[in-house]
């Protein structure tokens, strides 16, 4: 179905299904995608994007559920934030629920989507970080029903980009039935933007500790090697407890490995301190990891 807008010169088109909207995109290459439209039309509004079409994505069933593969959840792109912050998405994926509860006002929660939050690639996206703790993966819907698959992180970071006629179909995440925590901090009480946030997740069977920190950075960061040393101070065969100092050192590791102190000038010279408003959003991230680690714990 097709309507048109003759004042703005605007097509917005309305698939029933990812093939559809893919068909839909290649015969439109100027065509924009949109299913919430939290962000586009923030965009829109301010004057900084004019689409000269639209597609409309909430019409496609598909996509705004899940279902179980081989041990992982395929996790339609459609999905709303208010969605996965119920009881039983959270049952399944307690970080990601626990992202979603965060992402703003009920408004916000009820239209925007676990697709949009990938594609937009916001900094301050709450998913994000959670997406790269579990070492998620995004199905990319192409032309002749094509599907391929690459980890969403590279989506982030550019190493992978979206052709022309593609569309996040869905992301496949690892059911590891381990604590997951996400934590975030905002400049004010109640719901709003994260000024750092992190996810921290266990995964038992390989005996490793994941943990990614978003907002402070273009896409979410992975402190690995803080990862390789708290994971190796943790019995996994017994009670998995850590002292609360073993927890600290760990909060400031991965602080200091997302937000690094300056490196000297190359003539020796010592570089200048970090600003204070800096070291706020360090001694946070900080706070956000101890705190993590020691609720996935208990």
């Amino acid at each position: 179905m097709t309507t048109h807008a003759p004042q703005a010169g605007r097509t917005v088109t309305l698939p029933v299904s990812l093939d559809e909207a893919v068909a839909a995109l290649t015969a439109m290459p100027a065509a924009v995608p949109v299913a919430g439209g939290t962000d586009l039309m923030s965009a829109v509004n301010s004057g900084l994007l004019r689409p000269a079409a639209l597609v409309g994505l909430n019409r496609i069933r598909e996509i705004r559920g899940w279902q179980y593969q081989d041990g992982h959840a395929l996790l339609g792109a459609g999905l709303t934030h208010a969605r996965m912050g119920r009881p039983d998405f959270a049952a399944l994926i307690p970080g990601l629920a626990a992202a979603a509860r965060a992402a703003g006002p009920p408004q916000v929660r009820n239209a925007g989507t676990l697709g949009g939050n990938i594609v937009s690639a916001a900094p301050t996206g709450d998913a994000l970080p959670v997406l790269a703790a579990l070492e998620a993966n995004v199905v990319i819907a192409g032309p002749d029903g094509g599907r391929r698959e690459t980890p969403v992180g590279h989506l982030l970071a550019g190493m992978d980009m979206l052709q022309p006629g593609e569309i996040v179909g869905f992301i496949r995440v690892p059911l590891l039935h381990a604590p997951q925590v996400f934590l975030k901090a905002t400049g004010r009480t109640g719901p709003g933007r994260a000024i750092a946030s992190v996810a921290l997740v266990l995964d038992p069977a390989r005996r490793g500790v994941r943990c990614a920190v978003g907002a402070v950075a273009p896409m979410p960061l992975r402190p690995l090697e803080a990862e390789h040393w708290v994971a190796g101070l943790i019995d996994w065969d017994g009670a998995r407890g850590l002292a609360p100092e073993v927890c600290t050192a760990f909060g400031d590791y991965v602080a200091a490995a997302c937000i690094p102190d300056p490196l000297p000038a190359e003539d020796g010279t010592e570089p200048p301190p970090l600003s204070p408003a800096v070291v706020h959003v360090r001694r946070t991230v900080a706070a956000l990891a101890r705190r993590a680690l020691g609720r996935a714990l208990a």
